[in-house]
């Protein structure tokens, strides 16, 4: 069987005049029931019906709410539609949004449109990704400034809204001309998984060379035509009908009644192409009408053959001036799709081919956050005037999750919202009730605000919650007794503090009694009070020491709340006698226990360690104060003699230490991806420390062995003992006696005694450099070489893949790699004042993370490889939009 041959050069002949020819309006106007037709950058409130399509288009400007509008060059508007002549562009923020109100479990087809058209006088092509919802798209390339690109996708939207992200990958300025979305029959387009993007849509036979959409099409799809020298076209000015069929793709009769067959009438009716990726899915669907009035003595029927075995289970025969489609009921996947339609013996004309689609399967999986989540969050923003750049999911992916917002990532669940800080936010107004719907909540953050009225009983419903901050506003009545009973009992860690017309005490008799807060937010006076009973019970333990030469012996000190205090009989039971070790340190020996089936982890205090006891203390009351899904939880305690631990949450993959160091297969090599997530996660831990609490807490012993991971790999930072409360007023360090761990300790932190924030973010510098290379902070090789020292000289060669951990294989985003090293070199600055804040080293290390998973996920545009072999045209790539007359 011989080969078709489809050339690229006869192939662009036939479409660039077709793309500069107008549409042919029909007279009628069909119904655009469910049409969303936005054009992007049109001015709010303005609207037109587009002469050559009749599609009524709607400015963007309700659907979102970032981005500038701009209009392309002069000279590219001329005999353009108008859904072209403005674009949006994104100059601000990695990700933004469109939000559309959709009809949940109703299927879709989505296009995007972009055309350049100079439109910021840069003359500079831009390159950038495009997300659904949370999941990555394609990527959006240009070959020239006045071609336009267009993204299709048939996909069912999980929730009743959709959300369509621009997502810049540092490779030019987002942009987009229009966004269109058409209600599809549920019964068409069926796949096993999956979304289906567009690869082929072919008008076969065209004699005019134009393109057809809406309103030949009642959905809107965009049929090119394409036919090729050994192929001839047969025609009828007929309607062709639709059959009372089940399953009706109804092909537009404009484009059924042209096809084409085989020039040499014996010959078998060939096509195929090439897939870049024989991994990748494909959906094809043929459609066939008959356009000749048979006689008697004619027939004609065919076999259909992909890569040699049967496609179709029997011969087909076309009815006459009827569509019928002919397609895959399973995706397909091969290195060649090679298609013939063979005539049968009994046969007496060609097989016939009227239009063709392809389309291939995208696998979205990661979830988008519950639906009552993202309302309930959404009315928040709407109700509080947030100024954040909140776009698109508010959790996922984790690259782009919503400053202030903590979620639970369990399996394949939907994430929830677990934790919202918007702290010194300048808010208004009473407690929005929407705070009610996000049931999940562990940690709600409202303080240093100017929020007014009373606490409201809702509060007390949300089970879930651990910390409740409402200090610093100016609320007033009395707190809901619920919330007070639940401080009391240890459930619930409570600041009220500073809000003068507020009452927290069970007994309010009087407007103007003296308000006890149950929690007070971590003040000066706490810590000038704390300090002082540290050091007061530290002098006695010295004294007691050297009177009596025994081991420390410590009072009963009480650490508030009760409930989380267990006795010494308590944790032999949960510890099983202590019979397995986890993890030894200065401290003391940590071992595994359980809790009524709770997992937990117990660090027991050696009672021989006077510095142990300070930390015991500062860990203790640190951990009932603060709450983040990236800081270790705190269980509960034992202050019991002699015997003191402190009991975590279990994190069953141990620390980060062991699985950089795991060097004897012992352990799964953790992916790049994996990597960057625990340093996002640490740093977003950090962050939170220095940015979120109020006053800021610093750690002071920031290393990979402090860095716990989770069953599913979340990082959490851990022990706490070291760490300091830094001031907000009248400085911008603490002088403190030195301490922390030989290399990552921070140089002018020792030098000077001077200890703030970007000591840890020095030590944060280190460790990312750890999760790089896999090297320790120290060499064990080298005469205490620094790691830092090695990566410099290492750089100065511009050898960046030698510096990764070798057990990688290569598997990594190079750029996403070179970003990270810049960040922690940057965060090692001798000078603290030139190293980033860790809110800024969070934003750098997203987009790290979103170029690595841009790398994994992407599907170059040129899926179907242009060669002078195989078909060329790819939905995704040079298409000039259709001209107006």
């Amino acid at each position: 069987m011989k080969a078709m041959k489809i050339f690229k050069r006869l192939l662009y002949a036939i479409l660039l005049p077709l793309l500069f020819d107008l549409l042919h309006p029909l007279q009628a106007q069909q119904d655009q029931s469910g049409f969303i037709s936005l054009d992007c950058g049109l001015p709010k409130d303005s609207s037109y019906s587009e002469p050559t399509t009749k599609i009524n288009y709607i400015s963007d400007r309700p659907f979102i709410n970032t981005g500038s509008s701009n209009s392309i060059s002069a000279e590219y508007k001329a005999n353009l539609q108008q859904q072209v002549a403005f674009v949006r562009s994104f100059p601000q923020g990695i990700r933004n949004c469109y939000t559309l109100n959709v009809t949940k479990a109703t299927k879709y087809l989505i296009r995007t449109t972009f055309l350049y058209g100079n439109y910021d006088a840069q003359n500079k092509l831009p390159q950038f990704d495009l997300h659904l919802g949370p999941n990555y798209w394609d990527t959006v390339n240009f070959n020239s400034v006045n071609s336009a690109t267009f993204k299709e996708i048939i996909h069912i939207p999980s929730q009743d809204h959709l959300q369509i992200c621009l997502v810049n990958n540092n490779s030019g300025t987002p942009f987009i001309s229009a966004l269109e979305l058409r209600p599809l029959e549920n019964t068409t387009y069926v796949t096993t998984t999956g979304s289906l993007a567009l690869a082929y849509r072919l008008d076969f036979g065209s004699t005019t060379n134009k393109s057809y959409r809406y309103p030949y099409d009642v959905y809107d799809r965009l049929w090119t035509p394409y036919t090729q020298k050994d192929w001839t076209t047969i025609t009828t000015s007929l309607t062709v009908n639709h059959p009372d069929a089940q399953v009706d793709f109804r092909p537009p009769s404009i484009v059924m009644s042209t096809g084409v067959v085989p020039l040499n009438a014996s010959a078998p009716l060939e096509f195929f192409w090439e897939p870049l990726n024989e991994t990748k899915k494909y959906y094809i669907y043929m459609h066939f009408a008959e356009l000749q009035q048979l006689q008697s003595n004619q027939s004609r029927a065919f076999e259909i053959t992909l890569n040699g075995k049967s496609w179709f289970d029997e011969p087909f025969s076309p009815g006459y001036l009827e569509a019928n489609s002919v397609y895959s009921t399973r995706a397909s996947t091969a290195s060649n799709f090679s298609f013939s339609l063979v005539r049968v013996n009994n046969s007496t004309l060609p097989p016939i081919l009227n239009a063709l689609e392809v389309y291939r399967v995208i696998e979205f999986l990661q979830p988008e956050t519950e639906q009552d989540d993202v309302d309930a969050i959404n009315n928040i923003k709407s109700s509080y005037g947030v100024s954040r750049n909140w776009q698109g999911d508010p959790c996922a992916p984790v690259a782009f999750l919503w400053s202030g917002l903590n979620c639970s990532y369990k399996d394949s669940d939907t994430p929830r919202i677990i934790s919202l800080n918007l702290s010194s936010s300048g808010l208004t107004g009473e407690i929005a009730s929407y705070i009610s719907s996000l049931t999940m909540l562990q940690s709600l953050d409202l303080s240093n605000n100017s929020l007014t009225g009373p606490v409201p009983a809702f509060l007390s419903q949300l089970q879930n919650l651990r910390v409740l901050k409402l200090n610093g506003n100016m609320l007033n009545g009395s707190v809901p007794a619920e919330l007070i009973e639940r401080s009391k009992s240890g459930f619930l860690s409570l600041s009220v503090g500073d809000n003068k017309d507020l009452c927290a005490s069970l007994s309010c008799k009087k407007k103007n009694n003296v308000i006890i807060p149950i929690v007070s937010s971590i003040g000066a006076l706490a810590v000038l009070l704390t300090a002082a009973a540290i050091f007061i019970i530290l002098k006695r333990k010295k004294k007691y020491d050297m009177r009596l030469g025994s081991r420390l012996t410590v009072q009963n000190d009480s650490l508030e709340p009760k409930k989380c205090q267990f006795t010494y009989s308590d944790v032999l039971k949960m510890t099983n006698n202590f019979e397995r070790t986890l993890g030894k340190g200065g401290f003391g020996t940590v071992f595994y226990g359980n809790i009524e089936g709770t997992e937990v982890a117990v660090k027991m205090l050696s009672s021989s360690s006077v510095q142990g006891y300070q930390q015991f203390q500062a860990e203790v009351k640190l951990l009932m104060k603060v709450y983040h899904g990236n800081l270790t939880s705190l269980v509960g305690y034992c202050n019991e003699g002699t015997n003191m631990a402190l009991i975590y949450e279990y994190m069953a993959n141990g620390n980060l230490e062991s699985h950089l160091s795991a060097g004897d297969g012992s352990q799964s090599v953790l992916s790049w991806e994996g990597r960057l997530r625990i340093a996002l996660d640490a740093a977003q831990g950090l962050e939170y420390l220095h940015i979120g609490c109020k006053p800021p807490i610093i750690h002071r012993d920031v290393k990979t062995p402090n860095i716990l991971l989770a069953d599913n790999l979340q990082a959490k930072l851990a022990d706490f003992g070291l760490s300091r409360i830094f001031p907000t007023e009248g400085g911008t360090h603490v002088s403190t006696v030195i301490a922390g761990t030989p290399g990552y300790l921070d140089p002018e932190y020792y030098i000077t005694n001077r200890l703030n924030e970007k000591s840890d973010v020095y030590s944060f510098g280190v460790v990312l450099l750890e999760i790089i290379t896999a090297e320790p902070a120290i060499s064990r090789t080298q005469e205490r070489t620094h790691i830092s020292q090695w990566v410099g000289h290492v750089l100065a060669d511009g050898d960046i893949r030698s510096l990764v951990d070798p057990r990688l294989e290569g598997d990594f985003d190079v750029n996403s790699v070179w970003k990270a090293v810049e960040i922690a070199m940057v965060c090692l600055s001798s000078m603290s004042i030139k190293r980033p804040s860790m809110n800024e080293v969070v934003i750098e290390l997203k987009d790290c993370l979103a170029m690595e998973l841009a790398r994994k996920n992407h599907t170059p545009s040129t899926d179907l490889v242009a060669s002078s072999e195989m078909i060329s045209i790819d939905s995704s790539t040079e298409l000039i939009y259709p001209l107006a007359r």
